[in-house]
């Protein structure tokens, strides 16, 4: 599949309520000028987006990427965490277990003089980082993994692969922050740090 199918599909909007339901009955339709239709409230569909990307309906995967990218234009994120896929009409909650998409490559370029790093999703969204789409990078104090993320909507993630991941940590550098050494990189004149650097993090525990 080619760069933008999902952009391609952003105009379609997928019927929430009646996937592998028997269809409610029709509502009648708000008239010109009035209040808006009432959105109907499906409650909690059957649908989870597993920790590698994969997402899942009735406990198997969607093979079918078009779709999986209809249903990704219309996840929403709501302020206690959870996710939702909402439409002008309806919307249901589906389960999601990390982020709901995976940054699977990295390029590097030159802005106007600076250096900015794109990031390509597991669906071929391209998100470049700065302050709206944050790099962010959560350290197990115990096993020291990392688990990076950037943002690509509000309220709606990538984590980024290992792969690409380390990546960054060959573009690292060392800079001062809030009176600590920190490795991270720079995008769009924002420096986003990834790790401590090394010998700081054994001070830190």
């Amino acid at each position: 599949m080619e760069n933008g199918t999902c952009l391609r599909t952003q105009a379609q909007k997928p019927d929430l309520c009646t996937q592998g339901a028997a269809a409610p009955p029709p509502k009648p339709k708000a008239k010109p000028g009035g209040p808006p239709r009432p959105r109907h409230e499906c409650g909690a569909l059957d649908m989870r987006i597993a920790r590698d990307g994969t997402w899942h309906y009735q406990g198997s995967p969607i093979g079918r990427k078009e779709l999986v990218c209809l249903f990704a234009s219309v996840l929403q994120r709501e302020a206690d965490g959870s996710y939702w896929l909402e439409t002008p009409a309806e919307r249901g909650s589906i389960t999601v277990e990390d982020a709901p998409f995976i940054a699977v490559e990295v390029f590097w370029r030159r802005c106007e003089g600076r250096q900015c790093l794109t990031f390509r999703t597991n669906l071929d969204e391209m998100v470049t980082a700065d302050a709206d789409h944050p790099i962010r990078v959560e350290i197990d104090r115990r096993s020291r993994e990392p688990r990076p993320y950037v943002m690509v909507r509000p309220g709606l993630e990538a984590r980024i692969n290992r792969a690409t991941f380390y990546e960054l940590v060959a573009m690292a550098e060392p800079e001062t922050l809030e009176g600590r050494e920190v490795l991270g990189v720079w995008s769009e004149g924002i420096f986003f740090p990834i790790d401590e650097v090394p010998g700081q993090a054994a001070l830190a525990q």
